[in-house]
């Protein structure tokens, strides 16, 4: 049980923004390599969105290139 509680706050976490924010609930396209092109954009698109905020709250980048980064990331689609 406490390792479910790690788990269904940072995996679960994770696939339920994929499939709310990221258009995970359907694919939009058909055929094999293009659903398997849809995830690996979806989860390249998540570590964007985690390098960002990592970088912006350690402090370690200064400048607006991250904030409009993270702005595209996560408003458009």
């Amino acid at each position: 049980k406490k390792l479910y509680k790690v788990r269904c706050s940072t995996i679960e976490r994770s696939f339920a923004d994929a499939k709310e924010l990221h258009g995970y609930r359907y694919a939009r396209f058909r055929g094999l390599k293009s659903v398997q092109m849809q995830a690996y954009l979806t989860a390249t698109c998540q570590n964007m969105k985690k390098i960002a905020l990592h970088l912006t709250k350690k402090g370690l980048v200064e400048g607006y290139f991250f904030e409009t980064l993270l702005f595209y990331v996560v408003f458009i689609r």
